[in-house]
């Protein structure tokens, strides 16, 4: 114990705090444990050595009680817990590190099943990992229907809910809604359950509105214990069930991670045996997975894409300082097609200020606001925003077909074609009306923003703006300083991105800027390969071992083939010799075909022929290594043009932009680890124990 309390000298502890409390309808007394690591709800609880030792302290000093009728466990306001304190997890170097703060869990958690009174947990507030595993040791569970999240994201970072989640939630609701919990959510970009979801699944016994939660909570408790209400759970079916379950989820794993993050796999290995398995059985299984996925190179990826956007996402590197930044009082939107509508929805929401849009005629026009204010209508019926904020939202989206309706606006985004003629144009035309200091914002996916700036009266005040679709689901902005934009107008823009709570990352003016041009190096390299005679099916499946969220061609389809094409030419004309034009690939888009697939996901034979004719095919195994080496290469480069600060911002923009595989760390963590960096650039993106086990 004393070695991790040494691992963890910066564990900020989750104390249990003890005080009897009378119960009502004459029940008798229950000791309530609270657990409070003394900081706000901004700091979440959570637990390291010295926090379970605190929790062992506190069962120690309730243990043999005679005057007590239950335990209870309950968090401070707004918060129950929120799992292990990872902060030590890199610090651990040694299996037995990992298997000793493993079994710590268990041996302190377990207490809470095995107490001579029932145990009652309380989830009050946001309960995640471990935070969720002390409730289920518990004998019985309440919950508020405030919680805003519950879950068990482990798999998602590179581990397993390893004290006792993995046993005890199949057991407690059933395989195939534990599976919906611990696999298909982190699956899902980390899904998290709010407080009715988690009673629904039947993970807590009782649900009470969060105004009077810890009243309700301890009448219902009362009522349990002198047996005025029996808890009633549904009979866990223990057979075929519970293997089909666990096949159909092995199956979906497979399928769209190929055994890439083997936190997944163990997981579902756990839950399988779980069935059969008596708990301390399963409590040890969970011990030796834990022990083991701690010390992989998963895990330390795992935890530094956590890292990433969890705090270098909120402090921007290169961001100017926030007091520069201007008050946006109103936002006008060039253009009414799809993205602009998107937009315009988007500033609606975050900022509640006034949005206008433009565009060449009145049908486009009506059709771009009709689309923002049919997204507002879904989310209405959804729930998602009352009568008076829809009404109040829609109102403060218009139309207007002449650019004097920017003249009081304080920031200007064009969503128009991608051409730069079109986009000075409409820029000259704006800063006709448009104040000195109204920022000029453009979502330009590769074109240059210094050049769309020249020839303005005021270029310091252009800046990159762009945007990843679908707007609202995507949380990644690029901001682009171009080479005359000044500090207020970049810190006006990053202020911007917060309130439209995107995670921002400064970014050079390079062609394509970061996520595209990734994307683009490896989409060219890939299509190199068909065109040199690789079959499309074969270049498709190389690139699996990655565990990306679509399959290079399939997203290709998504974006386009012509945008595909054109941010290639861009790209082509600024580096010739590593971004190739394809001339299929525009025979392609000239067929005027969606993408490669028929709507049935067969290979269109249209695009078979187009493709066909190259006499040197490559296996999947070359395509993939010729891809990931012409990604190496192509990272290496941006970081020596400074495109970006550092590796991580590349890392950053590949997760938020490009769905990037969480359990790879981004794309750079995968190259060091799989030698290819220093295969192609001659040394590593990362430090050793950056993203990997230290050396």
């Amino acid at each position: 114990m004393s070695n991790l309390a040494e691992l963890f000298e910066d564990e900020v502890v989750t104390h249990a705090y003890v005080r009897d409390v009378t119960l009502p309808h004459g029940a008798g007394t229950l000791a309530l444990i609270t657990l409070d690591n003394g900081h706000d709800h901004t700091k979440p609880n959570t637990f390291g050595p010295n926090g379970l030792s605190d929790l062992n302290a506190a069962l120690d000093a309730i243990a043999g009680r005679g005057d007590i009728v239950a335990v209870g466990v309950t968090g401070k306001p707004f918060i129950f817990a929120v799992g292990a304190d990872l902060n030590g997890v890199p610090l651990i170097g040694s299996r037995a590190d990992a298997h000793a703060i493993a079994r710590l869990g268990h041996d302190v958690f377990r207490r809470l099943g095995e107490l001579d009174v029932p145990s009652f947990a309380y989830y009050n507030g946001a309960a995640m990992g471990g935070g969720v595993e002390i409730g289920l040791h518990c004998t019985y569970r309440t919950i508020s229907s405030g919680v805003p999240a519950l879950a068990l994201p482990e798999t998602f970072l590179g581990l397993v809910p390893g004290w006792g989640g993995t046993y005890l939630l199949p057991n407690l609701i059933g395989a195939e809604k534990a599976l919906k919990v611990v696999i298909d959510n982190p699956l899902a970009q980390n899904r998290t359950l709010k407080g009715p979801q988690a009673y629904e699944l039947g993970i807590a016994d009782a649900i009470f509105d969060s105004a009077d939660f810890p009243e309700e909570s301890l009448s219902w408790t009362a009522r349990v214990l002198n047996g005025d209400i029996v808890v009633r759970r549904s009979e866990v079916d223990k057979g075929k069930a519970w293997d089909d379950a666990v096949a159909l989820a092995r199956w979906n794993v497979d399928g769209k991670l190929h055994g890439a993050a083997p936190s997944y796999t163990r997981a579902l290995d756990l839950i399988a045996a779980a069935k059969d398995r008596t708990r301390d059985e399963g409590f040890e299984a969970e011990d030796e997975a834990l022990a083991d996925l701690i010390m992989s190179d998963e895990l330390r990826a795992g935890l530094y894409a956590f890292d990433l956007t969890q705090k270098r996402a909120k402090r921007p590197a290169g961001a100017p300082d926030t007091s520069l930044a201007r008050k946006i009082t109103k936002v006008g939107v060039v253009g009414a097609g799809l993205m602009a509508s998107q937009l315009a929805l988007l500033f609606a929401r975050r900022l509640e200020v006034p949005v206008v849009l433009t565009d060449l005629d009145q049908e486009r026009l009506d059709k771009g606001v009709g689309h923002a204010h049919g997204e507002i209508d879904k989310l209405l019926g959804k729930g998602r925003v009352s009568p008076d904020k829809a009404n109040r939202l829609k109102s403060l989206i218009t139309g207007s077909l002449g650019k004097d309706a920017f003249a009081d606006a304080d920031f200007v985004i064009e969503a128009v074609f991608e051409e730069m003629s079109v986009k000075k144009k409409v820029f000259a035309e704006v800063e006709e009306y448009v104040s000195a200091e109204c920022v000029l914002a453009t979502n330009t996916s590769s074109l240059s923003v210094s050049e769309m700036a020249s020839g303005l009266m005021h270029p310091e005040r252009v800046v990159g703006f762009h945007f990843f679709n679908p707007v609202a689901v995507l949380p990644l902005l690029e901001i682009v300083r171009g080479e005359r934009t000044d500090d207020a107008t970049l810190a006006t823009a990053f202020a911007a991105g917060r309130q439209l709570k995107k995670s921002c990352v400064l970014v050079k003016d390079a062609p394509a800027f970061v996520v595209n041009r990734v994307l683009l190096r490896l989409l060219a390299e890939i299509v190199e390969t068909v065109d040199e005679g690789t079959p499309i099916e074969a270049a498709e499946r190389s690139a699996a071992p990655l565990g990306l969220p679509m399959p290079p061609f399939v997203l290709m389809g998504l974006v386009g083939p012509a945008i595909a094409l054109h941010v290639n030419e861009t790209l082509h004309e600024a580096f010739p010799d590593r971004f190739p034009l394809s001339d299929n690939l525009a025979k392609l888009v000239a067929s005027g075909k969606s993408g490669v697939y028929l709507p049935d996901f067969s290979l269109d034979p249209g695009v078979a022929e187009i493709f066909a004719g190259g006499t040197d095919p490559s296996t999947e195994e070359q395509v993939l290594d010729r891809a990931l080496g012409a990604l190496a290469d192509e990272i290496r480069i941006m970081l020596d043009e400074g495109v970006v600060a550092a590796p991580q911002d590349i890392d950053l923009c590949m997760i938020l932009g490009a769905g990037w595989p969480f359990h790879l760390g981004g794309i750079t963590p995968y190259l060091d680890r799989s030698g290819v960096a220093e295969r192609v650039t001659g040394r590593r993106f990362l430090e050793p124990g950056v993203a990997s086990l230290p050396a």
